[in-house]
């Protein structure tokens, strides 16, 4: 599916860019610090659905490398997020494993499973490939139905919660939280990394004119097929992370409505925009809640309107319209005469 840069967001990009230096890291560290003093001020449960939060991040990450960065459309990354949570909770509850370790298996498990998806995915295109993807998240349900021994089936698999090592004097709750942040930001710090260099050219090269890109030298495939699987690891890890943080695993969990909320999230916090997984993740986490809290009867009709008014209000997500505004601010100033 080709697609192009608008003006607008040509513009936004050289905001972005545009912003001093000294400003982006002080923001960094403010949102930092403000993220590491909540424990002492919010409760238990909030730590919780803050956790969460930084889970669907991490997904929302990943799966914007793939759609937001290549062009990829995938309606099926909450299989992955379940491969990730199941191979977590495998390892935990029938190998004995710490759950410190299966973390990052999970994200190599994934990592291989989304590149051999990948791969026959190739010859799939736009409309065709989001039908393949949502075919993967309808089965993946079932499948894990069927290998009952492993899965625990329809009762799923419940985990302990962990308590925090090297006797650090942190609740459960505080620990997961902590950790759960720690790898959003490393998640973020690597994604940002792998855009700004020689490999995130690429991937927008494919995505707006993929037959010029390999007329360039690009190799399409290769790129195609390692964005897929890089984008199912950061997804696996979130899925690691949520069956720890959850407790609890099962099949009912990761039905069709997961794999949506993530393609919510990346439209509302912004397509290709690292950022933007943290508003989109932010969204999907607290917005149903509050949907309920307004209408008992129709939760998801209320939930239906406000998406619809939030794309009209902001069609390039959170993150294009805080660049949009903050080059309008840039421009406003420069016109104005110096007093």
């Amino acid at each position: 599916m080709e697609t192009t840069t608008s003006p607008i967001e040509s513009a936004a990009g050289a905001a972005e860019s545009a912003l001093p230096r000294s400003w982006r890291v002080a923001g960094i560290a403010a949102l930092l610090l403000i993220a590491c003093l909540l424990p002492f001020v919010l409760s238990n449960y909030r730590l919780f659905q803050f956790s969460l939060a930084y889970v669907y991040a991490i997904a929302l990450i990943g799966l914007n490398l793939l759609t937001g960065y290549n062009g990829q459309i995938s309606l099926g990354h909450g299989a992955f997020f379940a491969v990730g949570a199941y191979t977590t909770a495998i390892l935990i509850k029938h190998a004995g494993w710490d759950y410190g370790w299966t973390i990052p298996v999970a994200g190599v498990v994934c990592l291989v499973v989304g590149f051999l998806f990948g791969l026959p995915a190739l010859r799939l295109e736009g409309l065709y490939l989001a039908m393949a993807t949502l075919a993967l998240a309808l089965a993946m349900p079932q499948f894990l139905n069927y290998f009952e021994h492993w899965t625990g089936g329809v009762q799923g698999i419940v985990i302990a919660k962990p308590d925090a090592p090297f006797g650090l004097p942190l609740n459960p709750d505080e620990w997961l939280y902590y950790l759960s942040l720690a790898v959003l930001v490393m998640s973020l710090v690597t994604a940002w990394n792998l855009v700004r260099g020689r490999v995130g050219r690429a991937l927008v090269a494919i995505r707006d004119h993929h037959l010029a890109s390999q007329a360039m030298g690009v190799n399409n495939a290769r790129y195609k097929a390692l964005t897929f699987g890089v984008s199912a690891m950061y997804t696996g890890i979130a899925g690691a992370l949520s069956a720890v943080v959850v407790q609890f695993v099962a099949p009912g969990s990761f039905a069709l409505f997961l794999s949506i909320s993530f393609l919510v999230g990346i439209v509302i916090g912004g397509l290709a925009s690292i950022s933007g997984a943290i508003y989109g993740a932010f969204f999907i986490q607290f917005v149903p809640t509050y949907m309920q809290d307004i209408s008992k009867a129709a939760p998801w009709a209320v939930y239906g309107i406000f998406l619809i008014a939030f794309m009209f209000a902001m069609p390039m997500g959170v993150a294009g319209f805080l660049r949009l505004t903050w080059t309008r601010y840039r421009h406003w100033r420069a016109r104005k005469p110096a007093a």
